[in-house]
């Protein structure tokens, strides 16, 4: 996601990546991988916002690999990133001599941050380099080029993995504890929210479908969809979606506001919605002996959460160095991430699904 508005940049941050209230995922015993034999080059591929204002910084406090190289089509960029992480000249590529990081022993992975529309095409060249790969959420443009990511990296022995941060996040860590392990009881409902009153450039690539795939629901509604299906630990089986526009000028292209409601194998009852106009951040739960929530939810800090009313009392971290940590910590253990390619294609079956029901206005099967 090489451009982020600053309306989403400062909602979803809620807190500064050095703040004192932020401790270190690779210091938090439970969450945190252990210390792999060897420290790993990371490339990011896209120096837009996310990449300098959460991975970067981020890359500062990990423990099994650290920021390598980077790959830019803008040489100020280059100069500036050189500068400010010690980033040698053999290690910075542009788009044109890409795939010369083949050659390069000191990058083993690289992270793709760039608009969805170009997902695919680098996570592919990445593996045939002969790296191990992190792409960015959602995953691509639909679910096919999902599986084309997916075989393009497991026929060239691989790792890839999508860039779920909250998988290692605290809060939401004790979210799937809850529910997978019906610790209150069966999960009879969820209802979960994620979005951001958008407040960028009209003219920005999230406001194209060909280049961002679709709007709220691709960028915020993933996680949302993410929250309810590992809240349950189960895969939906079917779905059924609505929207509404209030600045139709504006999202001419993609959606804004969607509204889904998922059917799950086990019977509850969850509900979700996304936004590119509304600013929502929440999951809530019921069980047959109780409830639990977060909100905020899905954000890069700050996140909060109740147990029947009564604080989680988890700390918050540093997410992405949790996530590029356990990544680096599975190359080196030659061991699957617990965000693999897989569960990128997980969710955008259910998102193919959203869109043909918004289209049909029926219950589409996922």
């Amino acid at each position: 996601m090489e451009a982020v508005s600053t309306s989403r940049r400062d909602f979803l941050r809620k807190s500064s990546i050095g703040a004192g209230t932020l401790l270190l995922g690779s210091a938090l015993s439970g969450w945190a991988c252990n210390k792999s034999s060897k420290k790993l080059g990371i490339a990011l591929v896209g120096l837009g916002n996310y990449s300098k204002g959460q991975l970067a910084p981020a890359l500062q406090h990990t423990t099994n690999c650290y920021l390598a190289g980077i790959v830019t089509g803008t040489p100020a960029k280059a100069v500036e990133w050189s500068a400010k992480y010690n980033i040698p000249q053999k290690n910075i590529y542009n788009y044109q001599n890409f795939d010369e990081i083949a050659d390069n022993p000191a990058i083993d992975i690289i992270y793709v941050v760039l608009p969805v529309f170009m997902h695919k095409e680098y996570t592919i060249r990445a593996a045939r380099a002969g790296k191990h790969v992190i792409c960015e959420k959602p995953m691509a443009l639909n679910a096919q080029e999902c599986a084309e990511m997916i075989s393009a990296c497991k026929n060239a022995d691989r790792l890839l993995s999508i860039g779920y941060r909250l998988h290692f996040e605290p809060h939401n860590m004790e979210v799937m504890r809850l529910g997978q392990k019906e610790v209150l009881g069966k999960v009879t409902a969820i209802d979960t929210g994620n979005g951001f009153v958008y407040g960028g450039d009209p003219n920005a690539w999230r406001l194209k479908k060909a280049l961002a795939g679709g709007g709220g629901l691709m960028d915020m509604g993933i996680y949302a969809i993410q929250g309810a299906r590992y809240t349950l630990g189960q895969e939906p089986v079917a779905v059924k979606a609505t929207q509404e526009k209030t600045r139709p000028e504006l999202f001419k292209d993609v959606d804004e506001t969607v509204f889904w409601e998922l059917k799950f194998p086990g019977g509850a009852k969850v509900t979700g919605k996304s936004s590119y106009n509304n600013n929502w951040s929440y999951l809530h739960a019921q069980a047959t002996n109780g409830k639990f929530a977060l909100e905020p939810a899905y954000g890069y800090g700050s996140l909060d959460g109740t147990i029947n009313g009564k604080p989680m009392q988890l700390p918050n971290i540093i997410q992405q160095a949790a996530q590029v940590d356990d990544f680096a910590n599975c190359i080196n253990a030659n061991k699957q991430s617990r965000v693999p390619g897989e569960e990128g294609l997980k969710d955008m079956k259910v998102v193919d699904a959203i869109y043909r029901s918004l289209d049909s206005g029926k219950w589409e099967t996922i």
